[in-house]
Parts: structure tokens; C-alpha cells; sequence
């Protein structure tokens, strides 16, 4: 609770007893049961809570009581219930304009001053008559017609417009009837056990209804638009709305709360208070049979100090956005009462609200990553303040709490990202507590945002570690990364991290280092190769180098490396792949060119050239082991028939030079050294050209060392 009010007197122990009250700027308006009308004027000393009051009229034409007034200052008019009719007086001469004739019988009126889009006022009432409600328009000082009469279930007992309706209270239950021309009828809830029911107009076109010690707010539909009732300590007699605080008359104090939040805020004991008014905006007056006294508010400074002591920042804000300081000290202040309030609802574990708030004020993230522990770097978060001490938390809460977070980085994530190209290259973040230090860059921002995303889901859903490093413009810090991967054992994310930023080499460490662990993801060979498949010609240095393990203990799978069917491993230079293979592995050069001719189609006579060249070592290394192990006066089989890879290869050295159109002859005869001459060829023709006699040449020699047997 706090001070909203405080109560002055105005008018003590009048000799006339009070029945209605009326206000409006500086003026005050009492009626009486003795039927005298009194107009004062209120005048407040300068510097301090007195007031100056001056009787400045006093009409005791009336033979009987005055039952109801109610002024509209801008008619200058005073509308008033006495003797059960309803009369129009000059506010201030007090002259009768006019009666409403049609009204006699009268136990009960509303007013209802309408603006309308052209910037027009409407004077709307509505009067009670018996069982019937009558409309009426002011307009050319005289109250017409709106439409027919209504009739309803019971003489009304209170009544208030509510935008294009009505809602009566019955002497048992609440109606709402709609002004539409057919006067529908909506039966709300009963009035409850009070004497008297009691429906009040509220400043925003919607109607407080009372039930016993319940009030609860329709709109013109009749539905409630609060979650929750207020509840007052008794029974309230009388209600004025004003915003933020609705103010009821209760039988022995004035009791003043707010709607949102549901607040109590203050109770003011006034010797039996039956009467309030307002007179506009911060003008409330309280009276009792023979008192009267202003509600004057305390200063909005001083409340809103209070309210802030006292951690209530939703009314805080309220009242900081209705103060009359400059545009840019109230902006101010309502932006550091907003980080406040964030703050707490952080503080309270409401995360996900916590962080609404936060994204809609701009804070710097990192100010927001700073609640959390372990996720910003020690020196910097010790740079950060705080309004308190940070809660402690631990389990179900800081996940619960790291889900609002994510939620929130990605939002201000995607900001980043779409500003980044931005000719401003500095982020226009605002500190939480003011002195704070900010971060001004925005690609140094998004790194740590990043960064800290990637701490978070691996606290929370590590499936989502890889999608966040395998975003193109992932800016996640590599250092803090590494460590914090390394530390939760995601070595496959590592190398993710690795590969997209370009680490290509310290990735593949980790992936020989884990293919020998039995529990790792990573064992084996399998990763490595798919790994190096996908460096490209520039990072040929480290396929190489990486490759070499793979080659050595896997032949087959390493040789995927250089044949497998992606652009990047077909378009990796040829010439040093078969230098590498031949150079350390050469049993793997003959499927290497095997491959590259037959399948990707290679046309260089130097790799054509080089395979026949291998089979024909291939064949003479098999042909002596053959003729070692050859039974004596056995007939030899005809070559290419042998068994095992003898035959194998001949059969393959055969078909290729029968194939191929791309070997040179001419660099390849020296290798078949049986010399028949070409003159014993049947293919050979004394007018041939050179190049075909080299050809010839070259396939007598080829013939004869296949066939020799």
C-alpha cells in the first residue's frame, strides 16, 4: 500500500444535510434535502494542501429535495432530478432553460457525453420512468427524442451508459440493454445481498458493477474484461473512477484500489462518507451528511518513489506515463521503471514475460545474459550492475529459465542479422541500469549472442547444437566454443564448429584422435573420409596428409577419398592425386585410373599411358612368380586365361590397348621388350604413315610380350 490521497476538508459540519454532489473545474455544487442548491468555489492556496472556499450561490427555490444533479460544463448546463422530473439550469445563474415534460415520474437518470470522429460533442440521457427507459439527445437547448421507450423487468435502482448501452441494476438483479433501436435485453448475474445495487461509469466507456463486496467490468457486451473481480473490505456504497485508481465510498472509510495490477492501495477513515463526485482530472470530493472533503493525490514523484520502494512497477508505470514532465525525462523514466519491472519478473521466475520485456525496451543482451550464470565471460559480467542480487538458480528452474532466453536471443538475433549490412555498423542497445557499459558492435554482438546460444542449448536441446553452427553466418566465438564443446564431449559439433569456420586442420586432429576411442561417436574411419571428400582442391595439402592413415589400414574406403562421386573429389587435380598414390601407396593407382577412365571419362594420354604402364609391371612381377611355380612339360594355357590375377590383369592390359584411343605408343614401346620386328605383323603395311608404322610397331612388341606363351 501507499499514499494516493490525501483528505482535506472543504465544507465541515453544514447546518443543511447533503444529498447529492456535483462538480466540475474549480466549482463545487451541493444539493440538499431541505431542497437548497449551493455553489462553491474552490480555490487552492499556492505551495500547500488549503483551499479557499467561497460560497458563491445559494438557490433555495426548491420546495423539496434535490434528488440527483449532474453538470455538463461543456453545455454550461445542469441537469437535475427533483420532484421526480427532470429540469435544465444555466450552470452558473442557475435559470431554468427547460423541463423535460415527458420525463414526470422520473426515480433516476445518466448522462453520457459522446465524441463523436468529426470532433463533435453528444449529449446522450437516459431517464428512469417506472418500468420504462426513455432516450434523449441535447441539441439546441432542449433534450429530444433519441428513440422509443424501453421497457424493462423492474423500476431501475442505479443505471450508467456503457458505450451503446445501458446497464441497469434492479432491486435483484443487473441487466445491460442495448441502445440499437430494438432495446435488447441481456440478463447479467443478480445485484447480490446489498441493499442497494450499484453500477458506476468508468473513464475508458466500460461500467463497474457491484455485487455485495465484488465489483467486476463489462464492456458494452456485458462480458467482463478483468480475470479477476475486485474485493473490497465492505460493501461499497458509492464509486468514481480515477485512472489508475477507482475510489469506492464504503459505510465507514473511503477505500481506493487499482484494476491492473489488482491492487489495494489505500484506505482513508472519513466520519461516515455516503457521496463522491469528480470534477475532472485529479478533482474528487467525499461527503458525508454534513462534511465534505477533497482527495487531492499526492505527488506522482513521490508515489511513483514509493511504489518502486515497495517493487509494484506496473502501477509505477502507469502513473510515470500520465506525468506532465517533458517528453524525453518521462521517456526516461518510464524506460528505467520498464527494465526494473523486468527485472523483478526475472527475479520472481517469470521468465518468459521477463524477457517481452526486455526484448521490447532494446536492452543490451548481454545485460539480459548476465542474469544467467556461466554464460558471459567472469571480467565482463563483474562490469555489470544490478538493481539486487541475482536469484540463485538451479535444476527445473534455470531450464525453464533458459528457454525464455533462447527464445528471446533468437528474436534479437534475427534483428541483427537483417541490420547487419546497415551502413551503421553500431547497435543501439540501452543499458539495464544506467552507467552500465554497452556493446556497440553489432557483429561483436551477434558473436556473443551466438555464442551464448550455443551454451544454452546444450543445457537444454543439444539437437539443436549442430543447426546453430551449420548456419552460414554462424558468428559464435571459437575459442569460448571450443571449450565449452570440448567440456560437454560434442565432438561431432566440434568438428561442425570447426569445419564452418574454415579450421579444417584441427578438425581433422579431433576426428584421428576420437577414431580410436571405442565410446566415441567419431570411431573409426568412416567421418575422416567423409570429412576429407569435402576439402576441395585448395585444402589438397591436408587431404593428403590426413589421408594417409586411411589409405594405410583401410585401402578401399581411403581410396573414396579421390573417387567418390561429389564435385569437390572430382574436381581435385588428377596428375598430383596419382603422384601422391603412386609415390606412397602405388597398389592403389591402378584402381585410381581405373576409375578416372572408365567412369569420370578421362581423356589425358599420361593417365592412359600410366595405367598400361602399371599392368604391365603388374604382369611381368605375376609372370615370374608363374613361371616359377609352372609344372615341367605342362602346356601353358593361352594368355589371359591363367588363373588368379595373371589372367586378371593380361585380360585387363589386352582390352585396354584394344580400347583406348588416348595412350602415346611412341612413350610406352620401350616397356614391351620382346623385339619381333613390325615387319612380322600382319597389320603392318609398308605404305603406312610413320605414326601408324609406330602403332604397328608398338603392337607387334605389345602382342608378342601378352602372347609369347
Amino acid at each position: 500500500m501507499h499514499d494516493a490521497f490525501e483528505p482535506v476538508p472543504i465544507l465541515e459540519k453544514l447546518p443543511l444535510q447533503i444529498d447529492c454532489l456535483a462538480a466540475w473545474e474549480e466549482w463545487l455544487l451541493v444539493g440538499t434535502k431541505q431542497g437548497h442548491l449551493l455553489l462553491y468555489r474552490i480555490r487552492k492556496d499556492v505551495g500547500c494542501n488549503r483551499f479557499e472556499v467561497t460560497l458563491e450561490k445559494s438557490n433555495k427555490n426548491f420546495s423539496k429535495k434535490i434528488q440527483q444533479i449532474h453538470v455538463v460544463s461543456q453545455f454550461k448546463i445542469l441537469v437535475s432530478l427533483l420532484e421526480s422530473n427532470i429540469y435544465v439550469h444555466d450552470l452558473l445563474t442557475f435559470q431554468q432553460i427547460t423541463t423535460v415534460s415527458k420525463a414526470k415520474g422520473a426515480s433516476l437518470f445518466t448522462c453520457d457525453l459522446q465524441h463523436t470522429k468529426t470532433g463533435e460533442e453528444v449529449l446522450r440521457m437516459c431517464v428512469a420512468v417506472k418500468k420504462k427507459l426513455q432516450l434523449y439527445f441535447w441539441k439546441d437547448r432542449e433534450f429530444h427524442e433519441l428513440q422509443g421507450d424501453f421497457s424493462v423487468p423492474d423500476v431501475p435502482k442505479s443505471m450508467a451508459w456503457c458505450e451503446n448501452s445501458i446497464c441497469v441494476g434492479f432491486k435483484r438483479d443487473y441487466y445491460l440493454i442495448r441502445v440499437d433501436g430494438k432495446g435488447s435485453i441481456k440478463e447479467l448475474f443478480p445485484t447480490g445481498k446489498q441493499l442497494e445495487p450499484l453500477v458506476a461509469p468508468l473513464a475508458d466507456g466500460k461500467v463497474a458493477v457491484g455485487q455485495d463486496d465484488l465489483t467486476v467490468v463489462l464492456n458494452e457486451e456485458g462480458i467482463c474484461t478483468q480475470k479477476c473481480a475486485l474485493n473490497w473490505t465492505d460493501i461499497p456504497v458509492a464509486m468514481e473512477h480515477q485512472p489508475p485508481y477507482i475510489i469506492a465510498v464504503l459505510p465507514r472509510y473511503v477505500e481506493i484500489r487499482t484494476l491492473e495490477p489488482r491492487l489495494l492501495v489505500q484506505s482513508i477513515e472519513l466520519q461516515r462518507p455516503r457521496f463522491i463526485t469528480s470534477g475532472g482530472l485529479n478533482i474528487i470530493y467525499v461527503a458525508s451528511n454534513h462534511f465534505v472533503w477533497r482527495l487531492i493525490p499526492v505527488p506522482m514523484a513521490t508515489q511513483i518513489q514509493q511504489l518502486l520502494q515497495d517493487k509494484q512497477f506496473e502501477l509505477a508505470l502507469q502513473l510515470a506515463e500520465m506525468k506532465d514532465d517533458s517528453d524525453s525525462e518521462k521517456q526516461q523514466q518510464i524506460h528505467h521503471i520498464k527494465n526494473l519491472y523486468a527485472f523483478n519478473l526475472f527475479c520472481q521466475k517469470r521468465f518468459d514475460e521477463s524477457m517481452q520485456v526486455f526484448a521490447k525496451l532494446g536492452t543490451d543482451p548481454t545485460h539480459v545474459m548476465g542474469l544467467y550464470p556461466d554464460l558471459l565471460p567472469t571480467d565482463y559480467r563483474k562490469q555489470l550492475q544490478y538493481p539486487n542480487p541475482l536469484p540463485v538458480l538451479s535444476g527445473a528452474e534455470l531450464e525453464k529459465a533458459h528457454l525464455a532466453l533462447i527464445d528471446y536471443l533468437t528474436q534479437k538475433r534475427s534483428q541483427l542479422v537483417k541490420k547487419l549490412n546497415d551502413s551503421d555498423h553500431q547497435s543501439s542497445t540501452s543499458p539495464l541500469m544506467e552507467g552500465t557499459p554497452t556493446i556497440k558492435s553489432k557483429k561483436k554482438l551477434l558473436q556473443i549472442i551466438d555464442t551464448t546460444l550455443l551454451k544454452c542449448y546444450l543445457h537444454t536441446n543439444v539437437a539443436l547444437v549442430a543447426p546453430l553452427l551449420r548456419l552460414e553466418n554462424n558468428h559464435c566465438h571459437i575459442e569460448e566454443s571450443e571449450h565449452v564443446l570440448k567440456k560437454a564431449h560434442k565432438y561431432s559439433e566440434l568438428i561442425i564448429l570447426y569445419e564452418k569456420k574454415g579450421l579444417h586442420e584441427k578438425a581433422l586432429q579431433v576426428l584421428v584422435d576420437q577414431s580410436k576411442k571405442a565410446n566415441s561417436p567419431l570411431k573409426g574411419h568412416e567421418r575422416t573420409v567423409q570429412y576429407l571428400q569435402h576439402l576441395g582442391t585448395e585444402n589438397l595439402h591436408l587431404i593428403f596428409s590426413y589421408s594417409v592413415w586411411v589409405l594405410r589400414d583401410f585401402p578401399e574406403d581411403g581410396l573414396k577419398i579421390f573417387t567418390e562421386d561429389l564435385p569437390e573429389v572430382e574436381s581435385l587435380p588428377r596428375d598430383r592425386v596419382l603422384s601422391f598414390l603412386i609415390e606412397n601407396f602405388k597398389g592403389l593407382a591402378i584402381p585410381y585410373l581405373e576409375h578416372i577412365i572408365h567412369v569420370w571419362e578421362e581423356i589425358g594420354s599420361r593417365f592412359h599411358n600410366c595405367l598400361i604402364q602399371l599392368y604391365c609391371e603388374k604382369v611381368q612381377g605375376l609372370m615370374k612368380e608363374y613361371l616359377l611355380s609352372f609344372p615341367a612339360g605342362k602346356t601353358p594355357v593361352p594368355a589371359g586365361e591363367e588363373e588368379g590375377e595373371l589372367g586378371e590383369y593380361r585380360q585387363k592390359l589386352l582390352m585396354f590397348l584394344e580400347i583406348s584411343s588416348y595412350y602415346d605408343p611412341g612413350r610406352l614401346i620401350c616397356d614391351f621388350p620382346f623385339d619381333g620386328g613390325p615387319g612380322k605383323n600382319p597389320r603392318f603395311q609398308s605404305s603406312a604413315p610413320a605414326s601408324s608404322l609406330l602403332e604397328i610397331h608398338f603392337f607387334t612388341r605389345a602382342e608378342r610380350s601378352l602372347f609369347w606363351l
